[in-house]
C-alpha cells in the first residue's frame, strides 16, 4: 500500500491497533505498535527494521527495542486477533500447516538444517507451525509457534559439550526453558486448545500429510471431539467400512480371545483401487482465475471418490466390540491418471455429501495464499533478530497487517487497493 492509501485508512487503522494492542499498557508501546503495523504495510521490497523506519521516517532503534526487548505478551494480543479473525472469515475450517524462513547463518532462533516444505528440500532455515481460519473467500492467521529443532534442545544433545553448546545458543536467543523439542503436530494440538481457551471453536480442522499421516494427531482431535479432513498417503492403512471383527473359537480355559479383523487391513490406495474409478464422479470445488477456451469459467474440478473405512493402528481405540470407528476415505482420482493421485481421511458425518468432502478437504488452498501474502507483501520473513521474543513479536505484529488488509478487502475493497 502506498503512502497515500495508508493516510486513507488512517483513522481506521488507529481504530484498529487501538483495540488490537489495548493489552500494552504503555501508550508510546501501543503507538509504537502502530507505527511497525504500517511500516509493514508500507509498499517497500524490504520488512526489516531499519528499510521500514527510513520509509516512517523514525529511528530505527524505536522498532528495534520495541520488537526485540519490550515485554509486551503476544497472548493477549493474538487471542482479540483470533476473536476479530474468526467474526471476519467465518471460517468453514481451520487449516494447519508449516512454513519455512531461509536463513544464512547459525545465530537465529532455532535455525537449522531441516526440512522445510517451502524448499522442498532440506536447508539451513526457521519452521514456523500456524493455524488459520478459512473460508472459500477468505482466512487469517489465528496462532503461531516457531519450532524446535533436535539440534535447539539440550535433552537431544549427544554428550555434554553438546548440551552445554546447545544451552549457550538458547541463552542468547533467550528461548524460554519451557519451549523444547516437540514434533509438530503436538504443536498444532497446542495452539487448538490455546485458541478453544481463548473462547473459539473450530468447525473442522484440515491439515497435509505431514500431519494427518500421525495417527496420534488424528486421534488428539477425536479426543477433543473436533471433526477433521486430513490428507494421508496412499499408503495408510484400513479396513473396509463393513468388515467386522470376528471372536475366534475360546475353549473355556484362560482369558476369552479378543475379537479381531479377519482379514488383513489394506492400504487406501488399494481399497480405492478396487473400488475403481467408475464409482467417483467429477466435482467442481471453486472457480480460479486462468480461463481457457476449454475451461471458460475456470472451474477446478476433478474426479473424486468416497468410502467409508475404518483406520487402522494400534493406538486407535476399539469399541467393546473389538470395533474400530467409521471414518471417510476421500480419493482424487484425476482423468487420464492410472491410480489416485490424492488422499484424505475425514471424521465428519456420514451423509456428507461428496461435494462438501471434496470442498473442505481443498479449503486448504488458502493456507498458501496466507503464507505467500504474509511473507511477500507484509514481511514475515524479513525479521533479522536474534531473539525468541523478537520473533514471536514480528509474527503478531504481521498478523495484525495481515487482518488489517484483510478487514479492508473484504469490506471496503476500494481502500485496500482492489476496487
Amino acid at each position: 500500500m502506498d503512502a497515500a492509501g495508508l493516510l486513507r485508512v488512517d483513522e481506521q487503522l488507529e481504530s484498529f491497533v487501538g483495540e488490537v494492542f489495548s493489552s500494552l499498557e504503555r501508550k508510546d508501546r501501543r503507538a509504537t505498535a502502530g507505527l511497525y503495523v504500517r511500516g509493514l504495510m508500507l509498499d517497500g521490497r524490504r520488512k526489516s527494521m531499519q528499510p521500514m523506519a527510513a520509509r516512517l521516517r523514525v529511528d530505527h532503534q524505536r522498532l528495534q527495542q520495541f520488537v526485540t526487548s519490550s515485554p509486551w505478551g503476544v497472548e493477549p494480543v493474538r487471542k482479540t486477533l483470533s476473536r476479530k479473525a474468526c467474526a471476519l472469515v467465518e471460517p468453514d475450517a481451520w487449516v494447519i500447516d508449516d512454513t519455512g524462513f531461509v536463513k544464512d547463518g547459525d545465530a537465529s532462533p532455532c535455525v537449522a538444517r531441516q526440512y522445510s516444505g517451502t524448499l522442498g528440500k532440506v536447508g539451513n532455515c526457521q519452521v514456523a507451525v500456524s493455524v488459520h481460519a478459512a473460508s472459500d473467500t477468505a482466512s487469517a492467521p489465528l496462532d503461531w509457534r516457531l519450532y524446535v529443532p533436535p539440534s535447539w534442545d539440550e535433552p537431544s544433545a549427544g554428550d555434554p559439550a553438546a548440551a552445554a553448546a546447545v544451552a549457550a545458543r538458547r541463552q542468547r536467543c533467550a528461548i524460554p526453558e519451557s519451549e523444547q523439542h516437540r514434533p509438530k503436530w503436538q504443536m498444532a494440538l497446542e495452539m487448538i486448545d490455546e485458541l478453544i481457551g481463548w473462547g473459539r471453536t473450530p468447525p473442522v480442522v484440515t491439515a497435509d500429510a505431514g500431519y494427518g499421516d500421525t495417527t496420534a494427531f488424528r486421534q488428539g482431535l477425536t479426543d477433543r471431539d473436533i471433526s477433521y479432513i486430513v490428507a494421508v498417503k496412499g499408503a495408510t492403512t484400513a479396513y473396509a467400512g463393513d468388515a467386522v471383527p470376528q471372536n475366534a473359537p475360546y475353549a473355556g480355559r484362560g482369558r476369552p480371545p479378543t475379537p479381531r479383523y479377519r482379514d488383513p487391513h489394506q492400504s487406501c490406495r488399494d481399497l480405492v483401487m478396487a473400488a475403481g474409478r467408475a464409482t467417483g464422479k467429477t466435482v467442481t470445488w471453486r472457480h480460479g482465475t486462468k480461463t481457457n477456451p476449454d475451461n471458460p469459467a475456470a472451474a477446478m474440478r476433478s474426479r473424486f471418490l468416497a468410502l467409508r473405512i475404518r483406520p487402522a493402528n494400534r493406538d486407535i481405540a476399539t469399541a467393546q466390540d473389538g470395533s474400530l470407528p467409521q471414518a471417510w476415505l476421500l480419493a482424487e482420482w484425476p482423468t487420464g491418471a492410472d491410480e489416485p493421485t490424492d488422499y484424505w481421511i475425514s471424521t465428519l458425518d456420514p451423509d456428507t455429501p461428496l461435494k462438501e468432502l471434496v470442498r473442505l478437504a481443498k479449503i486448504r488452498w488458502r493456507i498458501e495464499h496466507d503464507y505467500r501474502e504474509l511473507k511477500t507483501a507484509l514481511g514475515l520473513d524479513h525479521f533479522e533478530g536474534r531473539s525468541w521474543t523478537g520473533w514471536h513479536h514480528h509474527a503478531t505484529l504481521v498478523t495484525a497487517a495481515h487482518l488489517f488488509i484483510t478487514t479492508l478487502r473484504l469490506t471496503n475493497p476500494k481502500a485496500s487497493g482492489q476496487g
